[in-house]
């Protein structure tokens, strides 16, 4: 059994030939893939070093253990699905819900493990039984709402925490983030939320150098005054050493808030899964289990010591798309490079100095890209929202996860937000499902409109592909 290491050159190694793509088994010359490796790296820096740091995490540790779930991945899948692992934005939510109740970082930490293991455990279970066990539990109008709870549940820690500290610096990030996710074409549209970060930056030294000191709250406790860009920290960071490591730990109440985020990360996974193969002609259904699996983990060994949980990345999609290279040898040398920005302590200080105001600017948008996706699912699934089987469980659901509803059984247990919304959603699904009369049970699609290739008709396709590769 291969391990996926081994590329043959594609043409001249310089460009992809004109209507092919760089498969994921080729490569193009070392120079250049090693450039589309660091490209990968930029790709993901807005949110995948964002997410550490909103989860109050080390960035260090975060980016070098990107890099190693990378390797994980890309060892377990071997090599047939080019992707990335980064900290998905569904766990912000997770983190912020904890802390709210006093958690600490182990306590987070703690919660995602068991994500990861209950993300593995469902790979597994979809090598075993195929994706019909993700599509009968999980039907769009499931998904959808999951997602799109988790992501506007944040609103309060953007409009609370992010946004007062500075509220001109919030307003121009946001503002010039939307014009570069919306004006910018490419790889540049790709990365605008990094764009968005540095031109946080500049702005914030701006001010600090025009109106001197800002008087308001940074981020936790009493308002005081302080620059808005603090790089203290930079300087006396050290060039090469380790993150900071620390065991994670385990309580009731924060693993059922973090549980529903598996719902999500299933479907991120089958969308990853299935674009890459219809983007490179490869029918890779069979790798869809490996793949949550790969994830579930990754995640596992990344939070065991401390760090965020880490599953296949989207936005390298669009690089991929954007330079036709789907090569898996540039993703060795995106770990390559996580691995390195992981032992330097100045970078991590960097990245922990970003002002409060543009994280405040940032997460307007990325909150709300987040809760928008759960439409998405819908809109791509054609779920029927004049269907009261699918209205129902998702008003409610979604209501009582944004609005913070509370259901106490005990002194000590309570369920609300994002865990009580998710309950509603699924069991109310499923009990009004089977109390619902026929005309309402009509087939939905499965998932979500990235995998509705995983039916009885897969194999047939499997091979008009392949037989349509060989034509050309």
């Amino acid at each position: 059994m291969g391990l996926g290491v081994r590329w043959t050159l594609h043409g001249d190694g310089r460009t992809p030939a004109p209507g092919a793509v760089v498969r994921p088994d080729e490569r193009l010359s070392w120079p250049r893939t090693i450039g589309l490796g660091a490209q990968h790296v930029v790709a993901m820096f807005g949110a995948s070093f964002v997410a550490p740091v909103l989860m109050g995490l080390d960035p260090n540790l975060a980016i070098m253990m990107s890099g190693v779930a990378t390797v994980i991945f890309l060892l377990a899948t071997q090599g047939r699905v080019p992707s990335y692992l980064g900290c998905s934005l569904s766990f912000v939510g997770v983190a912020a819900a904890i802390r709210a109740t006093g958690g600490t970082s182990a306590t987070v930490t703690g919660a995602v493990l068991v994500v990861g293991a209950v993300l593995f455990v469902a790979g597994l279970a979809v090598r075993r039984f195929g994706a019909r066990i993700i599509h009968a539990a999980m039907p769009p109008i499931v998904t959808g709402a999951v997602v799109m709870l988790i992501g506007f549940n944040l609103a309060p820690v953007t409009a609370a925490t992010y946004w007062p500290q500075d509220q001109w610096t919030a307003l121009l990030v946001m503002l010039f983030t939307g014009l570069a996710v919306v004006c910018l074409r490419g790889f540049w549209s790709r990365v605008a939320i990094f764009l968005g970060l540095l031109f946080g930056y500049g702005i914030s030294w701006l001010f600090d150098r025009v109106f001197g000191k800002i008087h308001s709250v940074p981020g936790a406790g009493p308002a005081t005054d302080h620059w808005r860009l603090d790089l203290s920290g930079v300087g006396k960071a050290e060039w090469i050493g380790l993150p900071s490591f620390h065991a994670p730990g385990f309580q009731w109440s924060a693993i059922l808030v973090a549980l529903p985020v598996v719902i999500a990360l299933v479907a991120e996974n089958a969308g990853h899964v299935k674009a890459v193969g219809e983007m490179t002609g490869d029918n890779l259904d069979d790798k869809l289990g490996t793949a949550i699996a790969a994830d579930g983990a990754a995640s596992m060994l990344s939070t065991a010591v401390g760090g965020p949980p880490n599953t296949t990345y989207s936005e390298n999609i669009g690089v991929m798309a954007a330079t036709r290279v789907y090569s898996t040898a540039a993703y060795w040398a995106a770990a390559g490079f996580a691995l390195l920005f992981g032992i330097c302590p100045k970078f991590g200080a960097i990245v922990a100095a970003i002002p409060g105001g543009v994280l405040g600017g940032i997460t307007v948008i990325l909150y709300g890209m987040i809760g928008l996706l759960g439409a998405q699912i819908w809109i791509n699934a054609k779920v029927d929202l004049s269907n009261p089987l699918n209205l129902v469980p998702a008003a409610a659901g979604i209501i009582i996860g944004i609005g913070g509803v509370t259901l106490k059984f005990t002194d000590n247990f309570q369920l609300s937000g994002i865990a009580l919304g998710t309950i509603v959603v699924i069991t109310g699904y499923h009990v009004l499902r089977a109390l619902a009369p026929a005309h309402m049970k009509e087939q939905e699609p499965l998932l979500d409109e990235g995998t509705s290739s995983y039916d009885e008709d897969s194999e047939a396709m499997a091979g008009t592909e392949a037989a349509q590769r060989a034509k050309s």
